[in-house]
């Protein structure tokens, strides 16, 4: 293989260094907020965003007031991409269904699928206000019927940021709280004097909000490990520099760790995007963000081949992978790790991003290699049953089931088998001994 790298990021080991600091600052927080409740999410709201109100939860009259500094315009278009989300999200519940089948004269088998009781959204807004985030846990969690729906976002210029509330209030939010980063995730999960610890947390945020999600795990389900924003640009000469570019900045500028990845196999390409992204940067206004990111997390990988190309994508796993080739449907048909595609040059991350209608909470660090992103069906729980309607069917497979439990050992597991086979099929079984092989 001959695959060149004309720009890398921070090796893995740095990474691994700034990822164990980030440990130890979530794992010393969360034991704080577990032994001070209220006391430890004020200090630290507080200390990060100059924000200490006599309660974190908006009322109603709260949520009112901020709603009505929505513009005309922009709750129009909150509504637009709702709508958009909605849909899918629908659709997507649709695919879904309960199951009941007869697998055996007698034997009835099947599923439920029934929705986490309570679920916290975290919306992030420090550096952004991400009004799109609300739509996509708040919203498609209301539509998998989640019946206690909490979300949070931090304050913005010391105050409730009047479009994400508006997004979350008409997502369906139930409760709704003035409070950021992993005090928020924290107190969801853990619970306070004055907030009821959830089920289960979504959202995507920075790198504290990501560990937090990931050490509350267990104690509280998680949608997955949703950390600072990756994307990838797979391209030919198809394209032109200035999309390419484009495209890597466009991601980059979330924060200062966003790693922003080019493969191509065009080397003309590779070196006139990498001019490019040196001019946008000298006119993006974000370029104080953006710039760090593609110093530190940049990198532009030059294959001979597709084979190359799809090789080094899968194994990166990143969260956006934007596709613009002679051949989009070959990549979708061939990728297997990654946490969302967008294919063709007509379409974008941000339309993903904010309106389309496919959720933007997706896999990073490599997790796009086991899950999928946040959608419906991850509020959903699927539950198994079982009925046994005839004498005959129980004293059927209860003979079975007494001599499986029998070859592991499991005496107390073959009687629950043995008196059944005894009272529904008149079979005296010995006591701890396996059921006899029924005559024809």
């Amino acid at each position: 293989m001959a695959i060149q790298y004309l720009k890398r990021g921070k090796s893995e080991a740095e990474r691994s260094e700034d990822d164990t600091k980030v440990r130890g600052i979530v794992e010393a927080t969360l034991a704080d907020i577990e032994a001070r409740g209220d006391a430890a999410i004020r200090a630290l709201s507080e200390k990060f965003d100059g924000y200490a109100p006599d309660d974190f939860r908006l009322t109603p009259s709260q949520i009112e007031a901020a709603m009505q500094k929505v513009t005309a315009r922009e709750m129009e278009d909150i509504k637009f991409a709702q709508a958009q989300i909605r849909g899918f999200a629908e659709a997507q519940r649709a695919s879904m269904t309960d199951i009941e089948v007869e697998t055996l004269p007698g034997v009835i088998l099947g599923h439920k699928n029934i929705p986490v009781q309570s679920v916290g959204c975290y919306v992030p807004g420090g550096k952004f206000p991400m009004v799109a985030s609300a739509h996509m846990s708040v919203l498609t969690a209301s539509v998998a019927g989640v019946p206690r729906i909490v979300s949070a976002a931090p304050p913005v210029n010391g105050a409730p940021h009047p479009a994400i509330v508006a997004a979350q209030h008409m997502g369906g939010a139930h409760e709704i709280y003035v409070l950021g980063g992993m005090q928020a995730v924290g107190a969801m999960a853990i619970g306070t004097e004055t907030i009821d610890p959830v089920h289960m947390l979504v959202g995507p945020g920075n790198a504290f909000v990501a560990e937090a999600k990931r050490q509350l795990y267990g104690r509280v389900g998680i949608d997955l490990f949703a950390g600072p924003t990756e994307t990838m640009v797979i391209a030919d000469d198809t394209v032109d520099a200035e999309l390419c570019a484009t495209d890597l900045l466009g991601q980059a500028e979330h924060g200062y760790n966003s790693p922003a990845v080019m493969v191509t196999n065009s080397r003309k390409l590779a070196d006139a995007t990498l001019a490019e992204i040196d001019r946008l940067l000298e006119i993006l206004p974000t370029a104080e963000t953006a710039s760090v990111s593609w110093r530190d997390y940049g990198e532009m990988i030059v294959c001979d081949s597709y084979d190359e190309m799809l090789e080094v994508a899968n194994d990166i796993a990143s969260e956006h992978v934007q596709v613009m080739t002679d051949r989009d449907d070959w990549f979708l048909e061939h990728m297997h790790s990654y946490g969302a595609l967008f294919l063709g040059p007509r379409t974008n991350v941000a339309n993903g991003d904010k309106v389309i209608g496919t959720n933007h909470t997706l896999p990073t660090k490599k997790a796009g290699r086991y899950t999928g992103g946040l959608w419906v069906g991850k509020f959903l729980k699927t539950h198994s049953y079982q009925r046994i309607t005839t004498d005959e069917a129980a004293a059927s497979i209860g003979a079975y089931g007494s001599r499986l439990c029998m070859l592991e050992g499991f005496v107390g597991h073959a009687e629950q088998c043995n008196i059944r086979v005894r009272r529904y099929g008149g079979v005296n079984v010995p006591y701890g001994e396996g059921a006899p092989v029924a005559k024809d």
